[in-house]
């Protein structure tokens, strides 16, 4: 077991507190905000189930628009969409248009979503994290929050 899913096997006993598991995801990637979402089987959308780091300037304007987000819109939405880990080194400076606008207001730098999926394989989730300077996860790393991420699609 990696060092970046100590902890986290505990925290997913019974009905999880997923601000609890994300704080310690954010904890072992040294990362200081994050997102959990939950595929909504009545809408398709990934519905906000945990944030972490959101700054408080920004959370009434950004949390109405990540709370409901569609496949394919944003880093999350593509993550799902893909079914794929999607990462920017730096979002601020995002060209490519996986990173929507308000996301900028965020301040965060280098960012990373994966997809949570169920045991038939469908995007049940998504799980992001992210840092305030630019990042490139590495492999190990994408490897490892794809194991919180499994983790994770047994009790979301």
């Amino acid at each position: 077991m990696s060092q970046r899913t100590l902890g986290l096997s505990a925290l997913l006993i019974g009905a999880p507190d997923w601000n609890d598991v994300l704080a310690r995801t954010l904890d072992n990637f040294e990362c200081v905000t994050g997102t959990i979402h939950r595929t909504d089987p009545a809408t398709g959308l990934l519905s906000l189930v945990a944030h972490a780091g959101i700054p408080p300037q920004a959370q009434a304007m950004l949390l109405p628009k990540i709370d409901n987000i569609p496949f394919g819109k944003g880093i999350a939405g593509c993550a799902a969409q893909r079914k794929e880990a999607v990462q920017l080194c730096n979002l601020q400076e995002d060209l490519g248009g996986v990173a929507k606008p308000d996301a900028r207001k965020t301040n965060v730098q280098g960012a990373l979503a994966v997809p949570v999926c169920g045991a038939d394989g469908k995007v049940i989730g998504v799980l992001g994290i992210g840092k305030m300077q630019p990042y490139e996860f590495n492999d190990s790393e994408v490897a490892d929050l794809h194991s919180v991420a499994a983790l994770i699609s047994a009790r979301l």
